[in-house]
């Protein structure tokens, strides 16, 4: 019933020993507090990648590949103690880890999706999935994934649904792409299946492309609502530092977060099923719906802004201090301040784009 994480396979055993060895391991764990005990080596793990110069993708790609393979085997471990409903189901994830994009400063946004043959039927089947939900998300807690604040989590009724119910629920927020609904667009259509029966998360994907290809107006709205937070960047071209980011640029939400949202846009606009952000980019370019210039020009952006995230987040860490996504500029050297500019500039040209394809008004 598992879906393989086929790419997590190639990544572990591309880096030696050790990981093979701590991916062995955390297949073996049969209790919670084993797999907790194995969950700190992740930040060891990517901050020796980024000490060795390893690239922003691999180490991203190998701390999502981690914790998929540990939320995997939670889920197997907690799912021994519960006794589960015999419909398909699997286990979703939302968000970065959704896209494959997780840095070290990450909390838990999934959800569960299982078949029912209506309605009545999902709701009787609901509570049975519960407690092992529940369940699920306090050990992934005790292996170091902060609970969702917003409690997007697979253990909350309301994001734990059949796939009719999914159906219903991506529909109702495209139909009517009010804030809430925007919101929940950049969180919740960004997923994928970490563990059991795959085919749901395929079909729900292939309804939701088939929805949002056909809708304008909601591609619009959320092109509109991406173009509302713009790159930090002054009358003349240099880096405004902003208030909320301690005086420097949150790399996050000022940075990498402009070509996510861009990249998911020009996918749901064009029925493409690519979910990580360089994937959806390739993709575009693809299609045509982006130049590929363009297209790559914005993906080595991405990756260099990622890059500065982990390297500042893996700093924190080996200091002591809390990891997070803000950047001073006395925190970077004049080549990086350059190069950091002409990534922003780059999302600022994306925007530029993404605004004439899809006809925002200014």
């Amino acid at each position: 019933m598992s879906a393989r994480l086929d790419s997590g396979e190639m990544i572990f055993g591309a880096l030696g020993t050790r990981l093979a060895d701590l991916a062995a391991r955390i297949d073996a764990a049969e209790e919670v507090a084993g797999l907790a005990r194995l969950a700190p080596a992740l930040r060891e793990i990517g901050a020796g990648l980024l000490a060795g110069d390893a690239g922003a993708g691999l180490a991203s790609r190998v701390l999502t590949a981690f914790n998929d393979r540990l939320t995997a085997r939670l889920v197997v471990v907690v799912g021994k103690a519960h006794r589960l409903p015999a419909a398909p189901w699997c286990w979703l994830a939302f968000g970065s880890e959704g896209r494959g994009e997780q840095t070290f400063v990450t909390d838990q946004d999934n959800g569960l999706i299982f078949s029912a043959a209506g309605a009545a039927e999902a709701r009787a089947m609901r509570p049975l999935f519960q407690p092992f939900a529940r369940a699920v998300n306090e050990a992934l807690a005790a292996c170091g994934l902060p609970l969702c604040s917003g409690e997007i989590m697979a253990g909350n009724p309301a994001w734990c649904l059949s796939l009719e119910e999914w159906r219903r629920r991506f529909g109702a927020w495209i139909r009517t792409p009010d804030p809430e609904a925007l919101l929940n667009a950049t969180i919740f259509f960004d997923f994928r299946c970490l563990y059991g029966d795959a085919k749901l998360a395929t079909e729900l994907r292939q309804h939701l492309l088939g929805l949002t290809a056909a809708n304008d107006v909601f591609i619009r709205m959320m092109a509109g609502n991406a173009l509302g937070v713009a790159p930090p960047l002054g009358m003349f071209g240099d880096i405004v530092a902003a208030g909320d980011a301690g005086g420097g640029v949150d790399l996050k939400k000022q940075g990498a977060r402009l070509f996510v949202d861009a990249a998911r846009i020009f996918a749901l606009a064009a029925g493409l099923a690519p979910v990580g952000t360089v994937a959806r980019l390739q993709a575009a370019a693809q299609a045509r719906t982006m130049d590929g210039a363009e297209a790559t020009a914005s993906a080595q952006a991405f990756a260099y802004l990622q890059q500065l995230r982990l390297d500042r987040q893996a700093g924190a860490i080996g200091a002591g201090l809390p990891p997070g996504n803000c950047l001073g500029r006395k925190d970077i050297n004049e080549f990086e301040y350059r190069t950091l500019k002409a990534a922003l500039k780059q999302a600022q040209r994306l925007q530029q784009h993404m605004k004439l394809v899809f006809r925002v008004d200014a």
